[in-house]
């Protein structure tokens, strides 16, 4: 019984069109009872889908042609199709074909825990299904919450921690970000680079700590970002800002002693109390976090599950404020969660009631753009910072053309700059990135040789500051690639890397470890300390001579591991973009490939340019594919936008 349907399958898993997971779903579906050809074809679709981090499947999609969401040709459907006999042709049909199966559980219905649910013109898995609801209920009941405000009290601390002037006399939406997050227990600050949202939340940390008085010092506030990297960057940044803000108050807060009992920035992970071999976590709803204030820097990679996972377990009473940037790429695994929540954050949407509130708060006026269309109760909590006071010239510049799909500014930024800031290699070959990696660009002083030429010197005297500024001099460049595979992609790159720096003598390989080895943590390793996400550099062990040892960055510290305990690790001299999310570098170089693919969109391309602190260089071997990319943008199947009201 569908043996047809099952062989199309399989030539489309054999052809890399689908997951093995997606065939394997679809004949689980079918053991638990009877499966007719629309049932089989949506399992299959959507644990496709669930893969490319979408956390349903719309029914309207697959009405219509589904081919350009899976990456596939007319021809690779039309065979699906065909094999699959008669599919209905609307979302109606789709439902009908759907909701009879007693492996789908229809919202409203009588609940057996069957593994797929619709819920209205959508299907999911069961468990995204729980998280998005998870996720839509918490944050509308947080948003809901109105905490009384003496706004006299709120303005006057606000005019001491914003003592600076906003340039061209536009509405300091910082202010207004700190203002707005004292309403509620749930608070939203996003914005491009630059645009101060980490400097904002460290004024609204003592803005926080000024209304608590008397019990400012048993607050309890946690920090935290999905990656080692985030949270020790998160850390530092406002640790560095209450400390200014400490000596401009004058001692009017004990702003020192209230930062250092806050401890440091953890991964959510870590934060969470993740246990090896399952997917739960040491707090829940029955066991809460003990925290007052939850800050979680970088909420764009935050995904579904994890943050279902962070607002059970997060007490009634808590405030959690995201940060983040929603214009960058959303999370590796399933969900948007940050782009769903300010999906109209560039409206505003406020009502009367906030921009009253702002203005007895902050002296701010919110302009009436911003206050056409009254919004949610969420949309009040939202701010969108809008002004960058570092990320300007060309690199803004160019990274504000891609946000905008605007392909021909793009490229006349590229092309046109004089600074020395941005380089287009438009025609390139393999060893014109090989040549990048180990020299790096002229004028730029970074490239691989610069941290390896220091490796090979060796400690001359505190080894801990010798390889704190290895560490330092590698995060100068990076070179980050669009896709994993192929010549142009991780892969292929890290190998060609490495053989051209032992060709220049750069390097030593004698197996898989050798010093001077960078390596991205590629799965959470509890039993170490260290998790998906971090990146490390192998150098020699100070106390055993002829052993290595793999050394992280923790904030101002350096903490390391011996390379034979690490399992799960990948060279990292060329990383995804998705995996530089967080992080920062002086030169960026961004490699896209010759053609075309799904992956490839504004919001990778964008995410690549913002990494760049001072330098970036794009090389593509064909020119046309930055135009292609910069017009597509990502598109990931949700229902939490309408579940939140939106």
């Amino acid at each position: 019984m569908h043996d047809d349907l099952f062989a199309t399958i399989d030539a489309l898993t054999e052809g890399g069109k689908l997951r093995r997971l997606g065939g394997a779903f679809a004949r689980f579906i079918a053991t638990l009872g009877h499966a007719e050809p629309p049932l089989l074809v949506a399992a299959v679709l959507l644990s496709e889908l669930e893969g490319r981090g979408h956390s349903c499947l719309v029914l309207a999609d697959l009405a219509g042609d589904p081919s350009p969401l899976l990456g596939w040709t007319d021809g690779e459907w039309a065979a699906l199709r065909t094999a699959a006999g008669t599919l209905p042709k609307h979302a109606a049909g789709w439902r009908k074909a759907l909701q009879p199966n007693e492996q789908v559980w229809s919202v409203g219905d009588l609940n057996f825990n069957q593994p797929l649910v619709l819920d209205g013109e959508r299907l999911y898995l069961r468990r995204y299904w729980r998280d998005e609801s998870t996720v839509a209920a918490s944050v509308r009941s947080r948003a809901q919450v109105e905490h009384p405000i003496d706004t006299g009290a709120v303005r006057k601390w606000l005019d001491k921690l914003f003592d600076h002037p906003v340039r061209d006399g536009g509405t300091d939406w910082q202010k207004v970000a700190c203002a707005a997050a004292l309403r509620g227990d749930v608070a939203v600050i996003t914005g491009g680079p630059g645009t101060g949202k980490t400097y904002t939340v460290a004024r609204l940390l003592a803005l926080l700590f000024a209304m608590a008085a008397d019990d400012a010092s048993s607050l309890r506030i946690a920090l935290a970002a999905p990656t080692g990297k985030a949270a020790a960057r998160l850390k530092q940044s406002i640790d560095a800002a209450l400390d200014e803000l400490a000596d401009k108050l004058d001692g009017t807060l004990p702003l020192r002693a209230l930062a250092g009992r806050m401890g440091a920035a953890r991964t959510l992970h870590s934060l969470l109390g993740a246990r090896p071999d399952t997917r739960s976590f040491a707090y829940h709803a029955g066991n809460p976090l003990d925290v007052d204030v939850l800050i979680v820097d970088e909420a764009s990679m935050v995904h579904l599950e994890m943050m279902a996972a962070l607002l059970a377990a997060l007490p009634p009473h808590a405030r959690l404020i995201l940060l983040g940037d929603k214009d960058q790429l959303a999370s590796v695994e399933a969900g948007a969660v940050l782009g769903d929540l300010c999906a109209d954050a560039e409206n505003g949407n406020y009502d009367d009631v906030t921009a009253q509130y702002v203005e007895a708060a902050t002296g701010e006026t919110i302009p009436p753009a911003f206050r056409e269309r009254p919004g949610s109760a969420l949309a009040q909590r939202i701010v969108m910072l809008r002004q960058s006071r570092r990320f300007g010239g060309p690199i803004g510049a160019l990274a504000l053309a891609v946000n905008r799909g605007d392909g021909d500014t793009a490229r006349a930024v590229l092309r046109g700059d004089t600074s020395g800031q941005l380089h287009w290699i438009e025609a390139a070959r393999p060893a014109d990135v090989l040549a990048l990696a180990v020299q790096g660009r002229a004028g730029t002083g970074t490239g691989y040789r610069d941290y390896l030429t220091h490796v090979q010197q060796g400690a001359t005297g505190d080894h801990a500051a010798w390889v704190r500024d290895v560490l330092r001099r590698f995060e100068q460049f990076r070179l980050l690639c669009a896709v994993r595979d192929g010549e142009w992609g991780v892969a292929g790159l890290n190998d060609a890397i490495e053989q051209k720096l032992e060709q220049a003598k750069l390097i030593v390989r004698r197996g898989e470890w050798y010093v001077g080895r960078p390596v991205m943590v590629t799965r959470n390793d509890y039993a170490t300390g260290v998790y998906n996400g971090d990146i490390g550099l192998t150098l020699p062990d100070p106390a055993r001579p002829g052993s290595l040892r793999v050394w992280f960055s923790d904030g101002e510290a350096v903490r390391s591991v011996l390379a034979t305990r690490l399992r799960n690790v990948e060279t990292a001299f060329a990383m995804t973009v998705h995996k530089s999310q967080g992080s920062e570098f002086t030169h960026t170089a961004m490699v896209l490939p010759p053609q075309a693919n799904a992956v490839l969109a504004r919001e990778l391309v964008y995410t690549g340019i913002t990494r760049a602190r001072e330098f970036f260089t794009l090389v593509s071997p064909n020119a046309a594919v930055l135009g292609e990319a910069i017009a597509e943008r990502t598109h990931r199947a949700s229902g939490l936008r309408e579940a939140l009201g939106g």
